[in-house]
């Protein structure tokens, strides 16, 4: 049985209130075969217990691994062309995007999650042509590449039934186009379609070939991908398939204002009462984004008990708008921390992003309602695993929990000095970088360690996919691209008009005009 013993001159355990951490000075935490199995000062450990190696030192820091809750794609829509548009307009654009091997790709952006000290992520397939079939293989290669660099991963593929370019149904929208760009653009959106029945299938195959979600490392949830792109009867079906197979779901809603419009319009009423209606909500589901949400939504959701994805880089990157985040934490609703296509460097550093969120959300005057240090920690980690199919296992570092932990050295924080009365959990969320961590264990295993990882060869990847990249656009890509520039502005047209001042009174007034 393998036994390793990792030291911190302190490990950060778990977040404890609005303004409290767990945290052992001079501590250690002993794990055997992937689960820890105790905690505590590493003078008692090092008696206790005979590990076969040890990590860290009496210098380093010792984090939970971190979760990524909402995440898509390696390479980022800018790199491949397609500019920080707003969303609706985005989807138009990212018609241009290049096609890139799914497993290359993924392995990209697990380089830079693992690297920022993320052991686990939620990733949100979709975008795929079918058939279903098709999709599976795809699948197979984005699994396969987690899988091969040992990252933990909770997988779903979206489903979108309808309404796949602008909100409403594609045969309308290219019904208005002239006729040559009409019938071009209905046939590739048609190209996207899967079946229902197919798509709950293809659900059920990968559900069973990752052994019914008991794989150490890898989970298959339902995400209907947003309410503008599902039909009631979809939204239905995936509610009877997490009851039925036990998973949690997780969707975009609200991320925009335009989605905000399109939701009073199809009922009348707001999404999420719409999803209530439905029965979506409670424990089992996750909304990604939630910017738009109203004061009598987010009562909702905390009397639900659903929880919440803040993606706050992408958020701001595409002009989605600010979610209220300390109204969710004043209702006491579970949120996690989504890097979403790209952080606000163009990249996934989870660092990085617990600093804006720290930051975004302080709102003027004096009163305790901003977020907090340990709040935005406890975000990133156990309010994360929540929102995945790895909930009691991930998160929080205490015996009977997965082996899933961070090391840096704890002077790339506190050097050349740092008061030594900052609590620990503060001066990494200020200021611990990325290019810091030293070792990422997965389930007791050191995926990346001294900076290097440890079952891929990073540089050898990263040239293979430049090389795949390098190619000539084949005719498909070009005929995407020039469709892409076509259709752009009958998309923006489309919008014209949706939006009244009078239904966006903001949560926050940082400024005033007068």
């Amino acid at each position: 049985m393998a036994s390793s013993l990792i030291l911190g001159k302190y490990v950060i355990t778990n977040v404890t209130g609005r303004h409290d951490a767990t945290v052992v000075e001079d501590g250690a935490v002993f794990e055997r075969d992937g689960t820890i199995v105790d905690v505590g000062l590493a003078a008692d450990l090092r008696q206790r217990h005979h590990p076969d190696r040890v990590l860290g030192s009496p210098d380093h820091v010792v984090l939970p691994g971190f979760v990524n809750s909402h995440h898509h794609v390696g390479l980022t829509p800018f790199q491949l062309g397609s500019p920080d548009y707003p969303l609706e307009l985005w989807f138009a654009s990212r018609m241009s995007a290049r096609d890139v091997d799914p497993y290359l790709d993924t392995l990209y952006s697990a380089f830079e999650m693992l690297e920022s000290g993320i052991t686990s992520v939620q990733h949100l397939h979709g975008w795929r042509v079918g058939p279903a079939s098709r999709v599976l293989g795809i699948a197979e290669r984005v699994l396969k590449a987690y899988e091969d660099i040992g990252m933990r991963v909770s997988y779903s593929y979206a489903l979108r039934d309808q309404n796949r370019l602008v909100y409403e149904a594609d045969e309308e929208f290219c019904r208005r186009l002239p006729a040559p760009l009409g019938a071009e653009l209905l046939q590739h959106l048609q190209a996207q379609a899967i079946p229902r029945d197919d798509h709950l299938r293809l659900f059920v195959d990968l559900w069973e070939r990752y052994g019914r979600n008991t794989s150490q490392r890898v989970r298959i949830q339902l995400a209907p991908a947003n309410l503008h792109w599902c039909s009631d009867e979809a939204l239905e079906a995936l509610v009877d398939h997490s009851r039925k197979y036990a998973v949690p779901l997780h969707m975009h809603l609200v991320e925009t204002a335009y989605q905000k419009e399109y939701a009073r319009r199809r009922t009348g009423t707001t999404a999420l009462r719409h999803l209530h209606k439905l029965g979506l909500l409670g424990p089992h589901l996750t909304l990604g984004h939630g910017v738009w949400l109203s004061e009598e939504d987010i009562d909702l959701v905390a009397e639900t008990g659903t929880m919440l994805c803040h993606n706050a880089s992408s958020n701001l990157r595409l002009r989605s708008g600010v979610a209220p985040l300390n109204q969710f934490t004043a209702r006491g609703v579970r949120v996690g921390l989504g890097l979403d296509e790209a952080g606000i460097n163009d990249d996934r550093d989870m660092f990085q992003e617990m600093r804006l969120v720290l930051r975004l959300h302080r709102v003027p005057g004096m009163d305790d309602v901003v977020p907090t240090c340990p709040q935005v920690f406890q975000m990133a980690t156990s309010g994360g695993a929540a929102t995945t199919g790895f909930a009691d296992r991930i998160g929080v570092i205490e015996p009977g929990r997965a082996a899933d932990l961070v090391t840096l050295p704890w002077k790339s924080i506190a050097a050349p000095y740092l008061a030594p009365d900052t609590p620990p959990v503060d001066a990494v969320v200020h200021r611990a970088r990325a290019a810091a961590v030293d070792t990422v264990m997965v389930a007791g295993e050191a995926v990346l360690e001294g900076g290097r990882f440890t079952r891929v060869d990073k540089a050898a990847v990263l040239e293979e996919l430049a090389a795949s990249l390098r190619a000539p656009l084949l005719p498909e890509e070009e005929r995407r691209r020039r469709l892409s520039r076509e259709i752009f502005p009958h998309v923006q047209r489309f919008y014209d008009g949706w939006l009244r001042r009078a239904h966006h009174d903001p949560f926050y007034a940082p400024s005033s005009r007068r």
